[in-house]
């Protein structure tokens, strides 16, 4: 019997060299702030805003390539850097990560290790398998605060930067690639690790899921999808019928398919415009508020008889984040003003680099699907039954967890041959 994979990763890397800095740590009594009962909610709404920014922004920096990255992932590196922070650094990533004034470094740090618990207390591998690990890896000449040993020593290793770069690179990688089952390997590059290194924040992130309703292998045959009007190519496709939710929003001028994995907490939702809209792509992830995901995610329409076709592909990408977070406006995070003294009191930490890169493989098995219509009106009527759903021409897939309200996983399926 033929063993079938699905599986995304996201990794998020962020290098550092050494500059000037000044001295804090969280507060002057951490103990004198209250416990926060909406804390962990806070986070997963600041995860979601950053999420939708994120996203429109590389989009915009790719505008005609496949996309495919985790927002968690990267959300979660720049989480460690927040909580090693200080003075404008910290002030410009807390902005930039959408945590709210009145949320304080005690109470985020208790919510995510709440999380964190909590993922690994409820990972079901029958049904799915999400993992994902948080790491700083500092050079062991830096002499690091008791309060973050303290309170992050999970996250926290030391590696021999100055003596040993190339071993220390090779130690991460390996890190990363056991993390993600081996699906991210070498990630940093060679030089990417320097003897002046200082600190490597990363964040590995890897899910395995099978569908509820998984896919016939014997019905998957090769058909056309449109890259774009004037392009073609040929795709094997994935065909079933079956009851499914799905609905048409006007908001965010797309056909929306929702289809569960096994254990119903996490879904692929694929957002298919018209195949007569030329930007329509972009038009959806220009309009993704968190309002907007939330009513797709959370509305309780009856599910409905849907022909569904969508393709199997595997798509890896490397994203030069550096850019892009610049573009977020992460403030002086890659600057020699990078204020870290909530980390140390040496003489400074300074980012070099942020590199994140994530692989996607769907097929009849499960995880990660795209789907569209060929020709597309939308009308607020119940359509005749059964739908016909077909995704062949670009569209944009959503991994959701819907217990903690995150995105995993997301992109843009627009050209098999890329």
């Amino acid at each position: 019997m033929r063993r079938t994979k699905m599986l995304k990763l996201g990794v998020l890397l962020l290098f550092a060299l050494s500059t000037s800095v000044n001295s804090q740590c969280f507060y002057k009594d951490d103990s004198a702030k209250k416990p926060d009962p909406a804390a962990r909610s806070s986070l997963y709404k600041n995860q979601l805003e950053f999420t939708l920014n994120l996203f429109n922004t590389i989009n915009n920096a790719v505008p005609d390539d496949n996309i495919f990255f985790s927002p968690f992932s990267v959300y979660h590196a720049l989480l460690l850097g927040y909580f090693a922070a200080g003075g404008q650094t910290e002030k410009s990533l807390k902005e930039s990560l959408r945590i709210s004034d009145t949320m304080d470094k005690v109470n985020l740090l208790m919510a995510y290790k709440v999380d964190k618990r909590s993922r690994a207390f409820n990972n079901n591998s029958d049904s799915y398998e999400f993992t994902n690990a948080n790491k700083m890896f500092v050079d062991k000449e830096l002499h690091l605060r008791q309060c973050l040993l303290d309170l992050l020593g999970e996250e926290l290793e030391t590696l021999n930067f100055r003596q040993s770069p190339e071993q220390s690179r090779q130690y991460i990688n390996n890190w990363v690639s056991r993390i993600t089952k081996n699906n991210i390997k070498d990630l940093i590059p060679v030089d990417g690790i320097m003897d002046t290194t200082k600190l490597v924040l990363a964040n590995a992130a890897y899910f395995k899921g099978v569908w509820a309703y998984k896919f016939p292998a014997e019905r998957t045959k090769k058909q056309v999808f449109f890259v774009s009007e004037t392009r073609q190519t040929l795709v094997p496709f994935m065909r079933q019928k079956g009851i499914f939710h799905y609905t048409v929003s006007d908001d965010l001028g797309a056909q929306i398919l929702e289809l569960p994995y096994k254990g119903n907490d996490i879904s692929m939702y694929i957002l298919l415009p018209p195949y007569s809209m030329k930007e329509g792509v972009s038009n959806i992830i220009a309009n993704l508020t968190p309002e907007r995901l939330s009513a797709v995610v959370e509305e309780s329409y009856m599910g409905r008889e849907v022909v569904v076709e969508i393709p199997k592909f595997t798509i890896e990408r490397h994203l030069p984040l550096r850019s892009i977070l610049n573009t977020m406006g992460v403030g002086d995070l890659f600057n020699s003003s990078a204020d870290f003294s909530t980390l140390s009191d040496d003489h400074g930490i300074v980012f070099d680099d942020a590199v994140h890169k994530a692989k996607i493989q769907v097929d009849e098995e499960g995880t990660v699907a795209a789907a569209a219509t060929a020709i597309f009106g939308f009308r607020s009527s119940r359509p005749a039954e059964p739908s016909v759903f077909i995704a062949n021409f670009p569209f944009v897939y959503i991994i959701y967890e819907r217990p903690t309200n995150s995105v995993l996983f997301m992109g843009v399926y627009r050209d098999p041959k890329k």
